[in-house]
């Protein structure tokens, strides 16, 4: 029972996966922040590329 007892301790007091769950959660965060960006950098240059090809087409004609 004392060897359970001390294997309890010794897992209670282990913080060496803390680190990890951290670091995937910073992770997790980048790469939702990374694609909300995106998402409007994308629509911004559409937007872009649409003014420029009505202006090439008034142009043309």
């Amino acid at each position: 029972m004392q060897d359970f007892a001390k294997i309890l301790s010794g897992l209670h007091q282990d913080e060496s996966g803390q680190d990890l769950i951290e670091y995937a959660l910073i992770a997790a965060l980048i790469a939702f922040a990374a694609i909300a960006g995106m998402n409007y950098v994308a629509t911004e240059i559409n937007n872009a590329f649409s003014k420029i090809g009505s202006k090439l087409s008034n142009a043309i004609s």
